[in-house]
């Protein structure tokens, strides 16, 4: 780390010179060149090749106005590496105010793995000094094109971006808070969030300011010229690109006019001095975009800019970034793409199609074009004909000369009829029934719709359980037996699909009734329950309470105001339309009743801490507590118990474990460690009850759980500074029990001493655990 940061500091001297020199802008207009490459039979302009290829034929010409008054001669020159100069004869120019001789044709030579292009103006030696340059320090140049190439796509993203918020800001701005995220992310470019909060009219120009910092690295990897050539740039060049060099996540766009200026510094001569230029696609041509003015005195500025790296372009590699299936039938369908900035800031992409598979083996092509305001691809309106399933549907199109095929796409089609309901059309009403339809395209499903016998039709809405299936919950709760039709709109369907259901009423189902003995609430199980309003077990009367679904059935709590007093074997059950009907009673053992007889709560003060008074019911979490109980009829088997509760958690502890310990018949004797039961952190009220047979008896207070802390010491003068550890767990600190003046503590304090007013022989805390409890602490002796 230290070494990388002696870079830095170096690197940041020798660029603090060129910093002042050039700003990084690149705003500065400069002339048009037409390059065009011929690849076998198949001729492309050079904004269209990601890179060019041995053998490949270069046409330049430099689109200069007539009125041109200053002479350039236009170079082309091939590199092969920093350490390798390249022949005489890899250097090719022409005169450009020459009419008859103006246009450049060259060859890639074989071997070759850059190639730059250069505008010099016209001076005695021109070419000679140019290609002296460039053979005389290699490197240099090799630098620059890969930079310049890198940096120019970067450019061309920023242009995107900036050029997409002003089109959209002069015609919708109100779509601006929604398709500036969109463009940020497949341009690769930084949003300012805080922009789309502003008025609508000052948004765009909110968005598009500092654009230098605005370039995120593309590709989320290596650049594309590292990928075409297989040739990092140098350490101090891989350090600048790190955040702890400055660049952060930005692109090689920021800096690089301060680092090639420093570069291209060596070669200022009296004649001619380089200025390095991007080169941005712009259909049949390619537009020079320069960092400073150039200089038509000696030292003369020589346009120095970057054509494609020379090797084989790898395909794209997008990634698909839909979250689900995709309906091919879906009018406003996008196939979102993630890592495709290039695709919609070049002209790299081109005849691209989805190629769609059907299960049938057909095959279909269907065109696609790119939108970065919408982030991915776009079908072409009524592209898709036919309907089916898909096996299989893939992006296929060319990379400059390149045909390529990828990525796959999680697309969907279906035809009429598809859809069936499992496992049958039988549904009940009276109450909302759940619905699973399958063997359709669950994304192509645009709308369903559901009719009853009397006509009424509502919109359901639906979740899609697999890409073949739909959940649905009907709302039959008001409908009544009969017919019903399910409407299922599909996305390019001429006619929705129509599937016939028959609602039924549920039969009514009593299947027992349970209650334990002295209870006042017992569980009626069945179905439909929704029909019961009373039921009678005896002389003792209970009234309908809540009702719960439980899988296929229903389980409705029924109470009475007095405990069951008489027993029987069958409850008459009343319904709502006045008839009675009779169900099995079943009479559970009387639950277990337990009375607290004492209660003892053991508790080490640490080391060296001053001793606290604990007051009756407070339990600190590192303490053990025993406590004693009567239980009426007493506990039997190995798995009876006692549950001790604390918030949301219940531990059982049983006469098998040895937690529990019996005395006599009836009296159980209960030790836990809360802080092993419940953890370190646990606090609030304790309760338990007794356990028997599976049957739990009341709850009832236990006491409170507290957390302590550990107070190490109080030294007193004037006042008294009270140290420890844990005392974010103390709410307050006082002189006196009836805590007047007492001095509070910060919610959260979490320092390790606090000063209080003088106290005499002891102190007074107050607990966030237990507000309304006073503990009292012992002052050590003098």
């Amino acid at each position: 780390m230290v070494r990388v940061l002696l870079l830095l500091a170096a690197l940041s001297a020798l660029f603090a010179n060129a910093a002042q020199a050039q700003q990084n802008g690149f705003d500065l207009a400069g002339p048009d060149v037409s390059v065009m490459v011929r690849r076998g039979d198949v001729e492309l302009p050079v904004a269209a090749v990601p890179a060019l290829r041995g053998g490949d034929t270069l046409t330049a010409k430099a689109l200069l106005p007539d009125d041109q008054a200053a002479r350039y001669l236009l170079v082309v020159a091939f590199l092969r590496g920093a350490t390798n100069p390249p022949p005489k004869d890899w250097f090719f120019s022409v005169e450009t105010w020459n009419r008859k001789k103006n246009v450049l044709t060259v060859t890639v030579p074989e071997g070759a793995e850059q190639v730059l292009l250069f505008l010099a103006p016209e001076a005695g030696g021109g070419f000679s000094a140019v290609r002296g340059a460039v053979r005389g320090r290699p490197g240099v140049f090799v630098r620059a094109a890969q930079d310049l190439y890198q940096a120019s796509l970067d450019r061309q993203r920023l242009d995107a971006f900036v050029g997409a918020i002003g089109r959209i800001g002069e015609r919708a701005p109100e779509r601006l808070a929604t398709a500036a995220p969109v463009l940020a992310d497949a341009l690769r470019i930084k949003l300012n969030a805080d922009c789309l909060l502003r008025q609508r009219a000052l948004q765009a120009t909110c968005l598009t300011q500092q654009r230098d910092s605005l370039v995120l690295q593309a590709q989320r990897g290596a650049t594309l010229t590292e990928t075409l050539t297989g040739a990092p740039v140098d350490l101090a060049y891989r350090v600048a690109a790190t955040r702890e060099g400055g660049a952060g996540y930005y692109s090689p766009y920021i800096g690089l006019a301060r680092d090639l200026a420093r570069l291209f510094g060596a070669f200022r001569s009296a004649q001619y001095q380089y200025l390095p230029a991007l080169a941005l696609g712009q259909g049949q041509a390619i537009h020079l975009q320069l960092n400073s003015a150039p200089s038509f005195q000696n030292p003369r500025s020589v346009l120095v800019a970057p054509l494609p790296p020379i090797g084989d372009a790898p395909p794209p590699l997008w990634r698909s970034a839909a979250p689900g299936a995709l309906c091919l039938a879906r009018p406003d369908l996008v196939l979102p793409l993630d890592d495709a900035s290039l695709l919609f800031a070049t002209d790299y992409a081109r005849d691209l199609v989805l190629r769609v598979t059907g299960a049938d083996g057909k095959v279909a092509t269907l065109p696609l074009t790119p939108d970065a305001e919408r982030g991915g691809l776009v079908l072409a309106t009524g592209a898709v004909q036919a309907a089916g399933p898909v096996t299989e549907a893939v992006v296929q199109g060319r990379w400059g000369f390149d045909a390529f095929s990828g990525p796959r796409v999680p697309a969907q089609l279906d035809g009429p009829g598809a859809w069936t309901v499992q496992p049958d059309a039988t549904v009940i009403v009276g109450r909302d029934h759940p619905l699973t339809l399958r063997g359709g395209a669950a994304a192509c499903v645009a709308g369903l719709t559901l009719r009853d016998a009397a006509g009424l039709s509502r919109s359901l809405t639906w979740k899609s359980a697999a890409p073949d299936a739909l959940d649905v919950t009907l709302p039959l709760a008001k409908t009544r037996p009969g017919a019903l039709a399910l409407t299922v709109v599909r996305f390019g369907a001429v006619a929705p699909d129509q599937i016939a259901l028959t609602g039924r009423a549920e039969p009514s189902r009593l299947d027992r009734f349970t209650i334990h003995a002295g209870d006042r609430e017992g569980v009626l199980e069945g179905a439909r329950l929704d029909q019961v309003t009373g039921l009678t077990v005896g002389a003792t009367r209970f009234a309908a309470g809540a009702l719960t679904r439980v899988g296929e059935g229903d389980r409705l709590t029924l109470s009475s105001e007095q405990p069951l007093a008489e027993a029987g074997e069958n409850a008459a059950v009343q319904l709502r339309d006045g008839r009675t009907a009779t169900v099995a009673a079943m009479i559970a053992p009387a639950r277990p009743v337990a009375t607290l007889l004492d209660r003892r709560v053991a508790y080490d003060t640490p080391t060296g801490a001053l001793p606290i008074e604990l007051p009756e019911g407070l339990v600190p979490t590192g303490a053990t507590l025993t406590f004693s109980t009567r239980i009426a009829g007493g506990l039997s088997g190995g798995e009876d118990g006692v549950e001790i509760a604390n918030g949301d958690t219940t531990k059982r502890l049983t006469i098998a474990s040895g937690a529990v310990q019996r005395v006599g018949d009836d009296i159980a004797v209960t030790t836990i460690a809360p802080q092993s039961a419940f953890g370190a952190a646990a606090a609030g009220a304790l309760r338990f009850r007794p356990w028997r047979g599976g049957a739990a008896g009341a709850w009832q207070p236990l006491g409170s759980l507290v957390r302590l802390p550990v107070l190490s010491g109080a030294a007193c003068r004037e006042r008294c500074t009270v140290s420890g550890r844990d005392l974010f767990v103390v709410a307050a600190i006082g002189t006196t029990p009836d805590m007047k003046d007492a001095t509070p503590l910060p919610a959260g304090f979490v320092g390790g001493s606090v000063e209080v007013p003088a106290a005499q022989d002891a102190l007074y805390l107050r607990l966030h655990d237990a507000p309304d409890a006073v503990l009292r602490v012992k002052m050590p002796t003098k």
